[in-house]
């Protein structure tokens, strides 16, 4: 499954109403990564295939999406993005956690596996 490209308006319907809610409330009950990018930025672009290659690997556990700073300014800036990539990782229950520049793929495996998919391990 290729990444999702999100979009505010998105975001809100399927992930958080940041517009009606204070506390953080995640709407899905599968895990997710937000990377948030441009398609100017060259960390970026080293990033976009490790992405889609976990997209691939954990299809139907997590749901892995793009959101072009560019084109949807409102919502990086209610995230504080400065600079890019920025990853948002976001578990079923708690708080979702940022991290900032280009993981290598062996650090989303670790956030995945020990942070994303750890309540959902059957």
């Amino acid at each position: 499954m290729p990444t999702i490209k999100l979009t505010n308006q998105q975001f809100i319907e399927d992930i958080f109403d940041y517009t009606s809610e204070k506390e953080w409330n995640y709407k899905d009950n599968v895990p997710a990564i937000i990377d948030f990018y441009a398609d100017w930025c060259g960390p970026c672009k080293m990033v976009a295939p490790v992405l889609e290659e976990l997209s691939d690997t954990y299809e139907g556990k997590v749901k892995i999406y793009k959101l072009d700073t560019e084109k949807e300014q409102q919502l990086a800036g209610v995230f504080g993005i400065r600079s890019i990539p920025s990853i948002l990782f976001i578990p079923v229950k708690g708080q979702p956690m940022m991290q900032v520049g280009a993981l290598p793929k062996s650090s989303f495996i670790d956030v995945i596996e020990k942070e994303l998919l750890k309540d959902n391990a059957s």
